[in-house]
């Protein structure tokens, strides 16, 4: 028996599509999200399970809120189950795993730059939204912006995720408006929290301006550190990504980007649909940006921080 499985393991063997298909659909929709306590990611549910309303898929929720089950194996449960198809958020599996996944089951990215002709992908317009957070940090006077990231392989350089894309442009808009020796990048833990290393780096040696943060969770972490240490945000401008009904709430007031995570959900199961249905050719469709302007960005004050 240990032979077998070992085979099995090695050969990466599922049951064939075709296979399934002498059994009949199961009318089911696999939906796996890193971790459903993120507000983006319950939005991406919502437009989801309202794109599967008035149809006959049922939709199954996997959150996989460790970094194990991130690597994959959630992905090989859901086809393991048999679902039509599946909607993930997978920044940790790598393309070519991905592509021995959709040769088998439909399959839809988000949040992946992927430009593959085996899946479909739907992501944020991530150029386009730095863009946007950069021009009005410089447009309200700042030049010391410092950059938190997040470290891992899910936001390391080269890869097709959001946060390297996010993180590449800063660099590159802060080189091409002649501040590339005061761009700072400063990496935290995949976590929510932000550790006090990291907010220490950041205000450290020279405090900066303007901190441009490459998640929401993140980007709420670091306006309670500051405000625990003393900082207005007439000191120290904070701007993040995905906006929320929390990030809008005036006590918080977070200037973010939003990449509209419901539209990106029904997009999502949209395309998923489609593949179902037997359109085979890749689709790859990006959501428009907008900013949202709040008050944790003020003009830059003249003094130390500058």
């Amino acid at each position: 028996m240990q032979g077998v499985d070992a085979a099995i393991a090695q050969l990466d063997y599922r049951p064939r599509v075709a296979a399934r298909a002498m059994r009949g659909s199961t009318f089911s929709i696999g939906i796996e999200l890193p971790h459903l306590g993120y507000h983006f990611f319950t939005k991406i549910l919502q437009g989801a399970t309202a794109a599967l309303e008035n149809t006959r898929y049922q939709p199954i929720v996997v959150p996989t809120a460790t970094v194990a089950e991130r690597d994959g194996r959630a992905l090989d449960m859901l086809a393991d189950r048999q679902v039509d198809g599946i909607v993930a958020v997978s920044p940790l599996v790598s393309p070519a795993r991905l592509e021995q996944l959709a040769a088998r089951t439909p399959v839809v990215l988000l949040g992946r730059h992927d430009r593959t002709a085996v899946y479909d992908t739907v992501t944020g317009d991530d150029v386009e939204g730095t863009r946007l957070l950069m021009e009005h940090l410089l447009g309200l006077g700042h030049r010391r912006i410092a950059h938190l990231a997040q470290e891992g392989q899910a936001a390391m350089p080269g890869t097709s995720t959001p946060q390297a894309v996010r993180t590449a442009q800063y660099l590159e808009h802060m080189r091409r408006t002649g501040l590339g020796d005061l761009a700072r990048v400063v990496r935290t833990s995949d976590g929510d929290t932000v550790p006090e290393s990291a907010i220490e780096e950041l205000l450290s040696p020279e405090r900066p301006s303007a901190i441009l943060v490459g998640r929401h969770e993140l980007a709420l972490e670091l306006l309670q550190a500051l405000t625990e240490r003393g900082l207005s945000r007439a000191e120290v401008s904070v701007a993040g990504y995905d906006d929320t009904s929390l990030a809008a709430h005036p006590a918080i007031g977070l200037t973010c980007v939003d990449q509209d995570g419901v539209e990106m959900g029904g997009k999502a199961v949209r395309l998923l649909l489609e593949r179902i249905g037997g359109r085979t050719e890749a689709a790859h469709l990006t959501v428009e940006p907008t900013l949202k302007a709040r008050a944790s960005t003020r003009p830059l004050r003249r003094g130390p921080a500058e």
